[in-house]
């Protein structure tokens, strides 16, 4: 894609001041937004308006996965869009047959059929009402260190403090503590994982009452609350929980899924077969708007003589369905998922380096291209470098850290006192070197902290 002809017709102030004058900005105190203004992107790059050049160390937010602006899904888009850009659900379409055929083949052989949603919160919204209305129970078992959408449903299963805002929410959720090795309460100090936390999910099942409990939804691995990737046996426990109590499994691939962790979904590496999987971000890497819930063939027979529980306007939106194919196609052409296995040992090696360097990382977990730093202010005690939840006065290096790196030309999530390193699946070893240089400065940051 040439940039030439892109020259926006507002100025760089006009752009920003109007975005503030008339929108609304998410999770956000709208008087301490800093925004860039946004030209375009290729790649693993973006250029503000002012044309300065950024690398997308974080994929915007976990999705852009195939990266920026490929010709092949957007001549994909252009065909859609021209030939048939909607069409009510109840109807039956191209793009329809052909992205459930492939979600069919792509995911774990447990799961049979999709149902279409805008994004990856109606996919969890979705999961829910289905899961009560097919066992007849009503409890959902879910982490406290953990996201999975901002919508009335979805953010009630949410563990972290930004549900808060929305309390009290959907009634029938329980939390259970995560399979946090570097924090892990249960196995602190005796050096290897006991499992225990997986016995701490069945004695909840039990004080629950097992006729009650639903479903278990869990990200396969953790996503912005810290990369946490379960030990090996975790996930094989829960399958055998679900089993022994008649309880459904729900695997949240909304930010790990689509090659993410070096494979397709990253329940993948444990070979557990859930009975329901929700997805989006990667599905479209962001290009159009998409999810999707994928069920059993258990589960999809339930629906066969009586009515599926939900709907939209947009279910099976032919421009988001046509968007998957393409970017599915990309996936497989670019051999994506192997690059996000292979340089992604290549992150891990330089981010160990850096935590070996630097006195201030206090840990870092990667597995693929999804990784995080996470910084502490004495790696004796593991005293985070900011507290949990920090009021924004609280922050202080962080955002230093975070501003230094977007200064220099970096865009990387930096989040309490995690920085994240979640790259697009098509990135180089080299491109990866342009961000890790100036990490590595940026940790310098932290570092002079502590001395201080």
């Amino acid at each position: 894609m040439s940039i030439e002809g892109l020259t926006a017709s507002m100025s760089t102030d006009e752009i920003l001041q109007a975005c503030r004058d008339y929108t609304l900005y998410d999770w956000s105190a709208q008087a301490s937004v800093k925004p860039l203004a946004i030209s375009h992107a290729k790649g693993v790059y973006l250029w503000d308006t002012d044309g300065k050049r950024y690398l997308d160390f974080n994929s915007q937010l976990m999705n852009v996965n195939i990266g920026h602006c490929d010709d092949r899904v957007i001549r994909a888009v252009s065909e859609q869009v021209a030939k048939l850009p909607y069409v009510l659900p109840g109807h039956a379409t191209e793009p329809r047959a052909e992205l459930g055929k492939l979600l069919n083949e792509l995911t774990p052989a447990s799961l049979s059929k999709a149902f279409f949603t805008n994004g990856g919160t109606e996919a969890v919204e979705a999961a829910i009402r289905i899961a009560r209305t097919y066992t007849g129970r009503h409890k959902i078992i879910a982490r406290y260190r953990s996201y999975h959408g901002a919508t009335f449903g979805a953010m009630s299963l949410t563990g972290e403090p930004r549900r808060w805002s929305s309390e009290p929410g959907m009634q029938g959720v329980v939390r259970v503590l995560d399979p946090y090795e570097y924090r892990c309460n249960f196995c602190k100090g005796e050096g290897a994982c006991n499992m225990n936390c997986l016995n701490h999910v069945e004695e909840v099942i039990q004080f629950e009452g097992p006729q009650n409990v639903a479903a278990i939804i869990m990200e396969s691995v953790t996503g912005t609350n810290g990369i946490i990737i379960p030990p090996d046996g975790y996930w094989q426990g829960l399958r055998e929980l679900c089993d022994k109590y008649g309880i459904l499994l729900i695997a949240d691939e909304v930010m790990a899924g689509f090659g993410r962790t070096g494979k397709w979904f990253a329940i993948e590496h444990w070979g557990v077969q859930p009975d329901m999987m929700t997805m989006a971000k990667g599905i479209t890497s962001g290009y159009v708007p998409l999810g999707a819930l994928m069920v059993s063939p258990a589960i999809a027979e339930r629906f066969e003589n009586s009515p599926l529980p939900f709907g939209l306007t947009y279910n099976s939106h032919t421009l988001a369905l046509a968007t998957a194919i393409a970017t599915i196609k990309v996936y497989k052409e670019d051999n994506l998922i192997e690059n996000a296995a292979t340089v992604g040992k290549f992150l891990k090696a330089e981010l160990e380096k850096l935590r070996d360097k630097h006195p201030c990382v206090g840990d870092v977990r990667a597995i693929g291209l999804f990784s995080v730093m996470e910084l502490v202010k004495d790696r004796k005690t593991r005293e985070p470098l900011v507290p949990f939840n920090p009021k924004p006065a609280e922050m202080g290096v962080m955002n230093q850290i975070g501003g230094f790196l977007r200064q220099n030309g970096v865009l990387a999530l930096v989040r309490w006192n995690s920085i994240f390193c979640n790259p697009p699946l098509c990135i180089t070893e080299e491109q990866l070197q342009e961000g890790l240089v100036l990490l590595d400065q940026a940790l310098d940051i932290a570092d002079k902290s502590l001395e201080s």
